[in-house]
């Protein structure tokens, strides 16, 4: 009958892809955004650090994206310096009225992937995420023992709650910030950290009822 036709035919229109991949840009540095970012670190920090702010500068890779662009590309820079070795740390994160803020993801979040100019330090390199139920989790995102750029992609665990029902608290799982340590042993007198084109790539129709 045609009514049990419209019922049969109903969840072909209402399921959400699950093939749809779009890749969103959380901040380039080129432009503007709703947030600026600011820096803190742990209390051995020397004084006057760390020191935070935008440079003109692109890694080589990127650079055919500008080839006929009139934007100047920029990228964040941090210098810090501690008064001692140790477990010393220092944080990057977006601010909003001279307040943390997080920046929410849309859709079904796989992959964050950014660009990190490291000093050859043996520092490492976290980053942190806020899941949907309020908790924050710390993502490890490698060694910056290397010299000049490099592509970071730290995958999302499949684990994590990005999604949820509740009317209080987050809905969305969202990017808190990235967070650097020294190893013990490493030098902590002069270090230098560049990032840029800091994305994530998701499935934006994952959570979407379309009925």
């Amino acid at each position: 009958s045609l009514a049990l036709l419209f019922v049969l035919c109903v969840p072909a229109f209402s399921q959400p892809s699950s093939k749809s991949v779009e890749t969103f840009l959380i901040d380039n540095f080129d432009t503007d955004q709703e947030w600026s970012w600011t820096t803190s670190a742990s209390r051995f920090v020397a004084e006057g650090y760390p020191k935070i702010g935008k440079f003109q500068g692109i890694p080589n890779s990127l650079k055919p994206f500008y080839k006929d662009s009139e934007v100047e590309p920029m990228v964040l820079g941090v210098k810090a310096a501690f008064n001692r070795k140790g477990d010393n740390w220092f944080e990057i994160y977006p601010t909003k009225d001279d307040k943390p803020v997080d920046v929410p993801f849309i859709g079904n979040v796989t992959h964050m992937d950014f660009w990190v100019w490291g000093a050859n330090y043996n520092y490492y390199l976290e980053v942190l995420v806020r899941d949907a139920t309020g908790r924050v989790h710390v993502l490890p995102a490698g060694s910056l023992a290397f010299n000049g750029w490099r592509n970071i992609i730290v995958s999302i665990p499949g684990w994590l709650q990005q999604h949820s029902h509740l009317r209080s608290g987050p809905e969305t799982m969202s990017f808190v910030g990235f967070r650097i340590r020294t190893d013990a042993a490493e030098y902590v007198d002069n270090f230098v950290i560049f990032l840029d084109q800091i994305k994530y790539t998701t499935n934006p129709l994952s959570f979407i009822y379309d009925g």
